[in-house]
């Protein structure tokens, strides 16, 4: 196979022709550092190596571009690298470059992430156990984590009470209202003992 000629193409990458036809793209920093040039002959192991080297260079520069905007755990920007169509070796393979290089450390994220729930979101327990998992964060990392920052039932009955008096002030006099109440507090995280322990007390004490 003759590499017969090479185009740029948007987004920083090249399209390869080989023995006159439009074959693929590759990144062009790749194709740039391969040596390679029109006119060479390349075989099927040579193409296969390039193709891996510029799925993993486009991985890593896309790691490092959702980096720069927020902090991620290890799971979840493996994830957005691949939804970016990049293969999933490629992006895993970006993910551990990220994590040796110290740009992600999913305990780290678990503590800033939880603590922001429990205290601006006002979540709990349960609803906080459940969006570290989705984000792909380790049981044994989660335990660590809700051990450190989950509040104690005093806090957590006033969490709820907050809540009520700024969204459902209503909620101890009309019965649609304390079911819809209810509901929401549920999808917040909080258990139905501490919902009620709020709901059967005077909301002025």
């Amino acid at each position: 196979m003759i590499i017969t000629d090479i185009q740029p193409r948007r987004h920083r990458l090249s399209q390869l022709f080989i023995d006159g036809e439009a074959a693929m793209k590759v990144d062009t920093e790749t194709w740039l550092r391969s040596g390679l040039a029109k006119g060479d002959e390349i075989d099927d192991e040579r193409l296969y190596q390039l193709l891996q080297d510029s799925a993993a260079h486009r991985a890593h520069e896309k790691a490092l571009y959702l980096l720069e905007h927020r902090a991620h755990s290890k799971k979840e920007l493996a994830d957005k690298i691949a939804r970016a169509e990049f293969d999933r070796d490629a992006a895993n393979a970006a993910a551990d470059r990220m994590e040796e290089l110290g740009l992600i450390d999913d305990e780290d994220y678990a503590r800033r992430l939880a603590q922001e729930l429990f205290t601006r979101k006002k979540y709990g327990v349960r609803r906080v156990k459940q969006e570290l998992r989705q984000k792909g964060i380790d049981d044994a990392i989660i335990s660590v984590v809700l051990e450190e920052f989950s509040p104690e039932t005093d806090e957590t009955v006033e969490k709820i009470r907050e809540i009520l008096e700024q969204k459902y002030p209503a909620a101890w006099e009309d019965e649609k209202v304390r079911r819809r109440a209810i509901a929401a507090l549920q999808r917040y995280g909080y258990s139905m003992d501490d919902i009620f322990t709020v709901l059967n007390t005077d909301p002025f004490e």
